[in-house]
């Protein structure tokens, strides 16, 4: 049974109960979809819309050829068979045996394949919800998204995270001239603009702008009368701009100290104390790769465990997604990252898992 009626506040994918064993949902992130992959099981009932090609019959008078059909938009529901994640599409990828329809042509007992993406509704039905399955139903990477913009006087790099995906824009040039020329203001002003009008047009209502960058044209940015009123804070210490100083920001102690409840933050943090237990020479208090993180939750000793898209490609997927959800139900903080950060690089260098260990093995 289903303990919340409704809940889209707290940074979850959009969640409503319909009854005690369905729920409809929508993803709004790479990170919702991770859930529900986690979430769908075999025998589960999932109803969605979906599209299917329907075949003239060849007596009809408007057959043409034997590959061909006409391609519908349906609701149907099917019993799941398989499942599986295509992170590189940001997609969740369905197979099963249609139970219902709302196609008279649809034979019940076929087989189909959904795809659901990000803004795709769906209604899951089971048996029974494992407590983990709820908790993964009501989490997210939070709704809060932040928007770092990277600037100098020659170019600006932005780019937006959500959860642990980094998302970026094209770098604005200034075409100003370098420090030996004397800068136009004007020049300077049309500059600013394009960057405060790129801002706009990815800041969201709940989200934050993290501005840093060399010498003082940060705070000229952050004060033009277009930005006033929005949720913006200044980043010291950052002297690059453009898409470099964007990762030089996202591995930098400052992000940690400014964004100490992100997932992202959180992830880095396990990677920092992995790599000083290794340089001390307590390989024993950490994992690496699959079969050694499989080896110590078996045990119990798993503390904390971060996963990228690698350990997804690279291994099976059920055997990761049954290892994510097992070490969770014992109590493990779990975080998953993916290759657009540099967090997710570094994991993904070493094994696409790690964990620390409660205790040495």
């Amino acid at each position: 049974m289903l303990d919340n009626d409704y809940d889209d506040d707290d940074g979850c994918m959009i969640v409503k109960r319909i009854d005690d064993n369905a729920i409809a949902v929508m993803p709004e992130d790479s990170d919702d979809l991770l859930n529900l992959r986690r979430i769908i099981v075999i025998n589960d009932k999932i109803a969605g819309d979906t599209t299917r090609v329907i075949k003239p019959d060849r007596d009809s008078a408007h057959y043409t050829r034997p590959d061909k059909g006409e391609r519908i938009h349906i609701r149907m529901s099917m019993i799941v068979q398989a499942v599986s994640l295509d992170g590189v599409l940001d997609r969740l990828r369905i197979h099963g045996v249609i139970a219902e329809s709302s196609h008279d042509t649809v034979p019940h007992g076929s087989h189909h394949s959904m795809s659901i993406t990000i803004g795709q509704g769906i209604t899951i039905s089971k048996n029974r919800w494992l407590p983990i399955q709820k908790r993964l139903l009501y989490r997210g990477g939070g709704k809060t998204g932040f928007v770092f913009v990277a600037i100098d006087a020659g170019e600006c790099g932005l780019a937006r995270l959500k959860g642990t995906h980094l998302e970026f824009l094209p770098n604005i040039y200034s075409n100003i001239g370098g420090k030996r020329y004397k800068t136009n203001p004007r020049s300077e002003g049309i500059y600013l603009e394009r960057v405060r009008q790129a801002i706009d047009s990815i800041l969201k209502k709940d989200d934050k702008a993290i501005i840093f960058g060399p010498g003082e044209i940060k705070r000229r940015l952050a004060n033009l009368k277009g930005l006033v009123g929005y949720n913006i804070k200044l980043a010291e210490g950052i002297d690059s701009g453009g898409q470099d100083g964007i990762y030089l920001f996202t591995r930098s102690q400052v992000m940690k100290d400014m964004m100490l409840d992100n997932n992202l933050t959180k992830a880095a943090t396990v990677i920092d104390k992995v790599m000083l237990l290794i340089a001390r020479g307590k390989k024993g208090q950490v994992t690496m790769g699959f079969d050694d993180t499989y080896r110590a939750n078996q045990l119990g000793a798993v503390e904390t465990l971060v996963f990228s898209d690698k350990a997804v490609q690279d291994n099976d997927e059920q055997k990761i997604m049954d290892l994510l959800n097992d070490a969770e139900g014992n109590g493990v903080s779990v975080y998953g990252v993916d290759s657009t950060t540099d967090v997710g690089l570094r994991v993904s260098k070493l094994g696409g898992v790690i964990t620390t260990l409660r205790y040495e093995l």
